[in-house]
């Protein structure tokens, strides 16, 4: 395929703020999406600014020839060249992520293939994490909100069919005797407990579901520790507490609660806090990193040797290119590292996330439960599911 067209523009996120979507060679468009709790590591999202990336796609001359996947270093490397950057990356992770994704989506469309197909050679279905109920920086227009930021379902059924069809019961059994009717950015419900109480709510629900369901449904935590973290202290609404201190309650929470994941429990450069946990509790909880790691390549090497994580969420758009995340990927696989691939807060209607957590073989997809901008991405993991069949 010769790339002959590149098309650009400005739309809005779920959010109704500005992100970018490309088009080649007049085939499906693809958008970067955008992050609210954003980590002091990631990719800036822009060379610039947003309206001079979408004209720098629009005056896209280069008639590049794409095989594979692999040939998107040469795309990189002309960025490179045209802009005088050392990294891709430079040209920002919105801007580059949705090129290279709108290339593999004309790639795709010509070889008359799949997305996942061209990403790789995956065919494993990953988990759901589904966000049920919100708290944090996510859910900050409600008072006394939880403070952390996500409350997490994981079925753990054989199907993607059967486990989005538990997530969506438990999701509805929550709203109804909660008498909820509000929702935050990613449709997590809106709610005036402390983290305890909707701990042990969601158990109570996850007891209900399993029982309906017949297989197993685990519960989780993002604690978003960055957002809590200020002066040497995590600070709670109920307190203030040190390092030590945030140690022993995070451990006591994975203990009563029996959590099988735990996203940032610390702050974004606590790497020997993150291994002290894994060290303790490792063996019975997945500890991700997600802030800690930003999907840099440097900072999961750095993740890994330290024993930091079992688990770590990838963002494309944290990082911008697709052939480091293919990097990424593959060092977590050789290291026996979890992966889970995700959305972010202010999503667009792009199902490619599904595409990639396929191709790419992530163990799970973190991409919410309700709301259109992530139904997209649970339904396109349903048609492929079918297909694989």
């Amino acid at each position: 395929m010769i790339i002959k067209e590149v098309k650009a523009r400005i739309i809005e996120d779920s959010r109704g703020e500005k992100t970018i979507a490309v088009s080649v060679n007049r085939c499906e468009e693809a958008s970067s999406p955008n992050g609210k709790s954003t980590g002091d590591y990631e990719t800036r999202s822009y060379y610039k600014n947003i309206d001079f990336c979408v004209k720098f796609l629009n005056n896209w001359k280069e008639d590049v020839e794409i095989n594979e996947f692999d040939d998107l270093k040469i795309v990189e490397k002309i960025i490179c060249k045209k802009l005088k950057i050392k990294s891709a990356n430079e040209f920002g992770a919105n801007s580059l992520y949705a090129f290279e994704s709108a290339i593999l989506k004309a790639l795709a469309y010509t070889n008359r293939k799949q997305l996942y197909e061209i990403v790789g050679n995956s065919r494993k279905i990953p988990f759901p994490v589904g966000n049920v109920i919100g708290g944090g920086l996510h859910s900050s227009s409600v008072n006394k909100h939880p403070n952390f930021q996500e409350f997490l379902v994981i079925p753990k059924g054989k199907s993607i069919s059967k486990n989005i069809k538990a997530m969506n019961y438990l999701y509805k059994l929550a709203k109804k005797k909660l008498k909820i009717k509000r929702v935050n950015d990613e449709g997590a419900l809106l709610v005036q407990f402390n983290d305890k109480d909707v701990l042990d709510l969601l158990n109570r629900f996850r007891i209900k579901t399993k029982k309906k369901f017949k297989f197993n449904i685990e519960i989780g935590l993002d604690c978003a520790s960055s957002s809590l973290f200020k002066n040497g202290n995590y600070n709670y609404y109920e307190r203030k507490i040190n390092t030590e201190w945030q140690n022993k309650f995070i451990q006591e929470l994975i203990e009563y609660y029996h959590l099988f994941y735990l996203e940032d429990p610390f702050h974004e450069r606590d790497f020997s806090s993150f291994a002290r946990l894994n060290k303790n509790v490792g063996k019975k909880c997945m500890i991700v990193g997600d802030d800690l790691t930003a999907t840099q390549y440097n900072r999961t090497v750095g993740a890994i040797r330290s024993k930091s994580i079992s688990g770590i969420v990838i963002k494309p758009n944290q990082n911008g290119s697709l052939l480091e995340l293919k990097r990424i990927f593959g060092l977590c696989k050789k290291h026996g590292i979890k992966t889970i691939i995700s959305h972010r807060s202010g999503e667009t209607m792009d199902n490619a996330l599904a595409d990639y957590a396929v191709g790419f073989g992530v163990d799970y997809i973190k991409c919410g439960v309700s709301t259109s901008w992530r139904e997209a991405k649970l339904k396109r993991l349903k048609e492929i599911e079918k297909r694989l069949k």
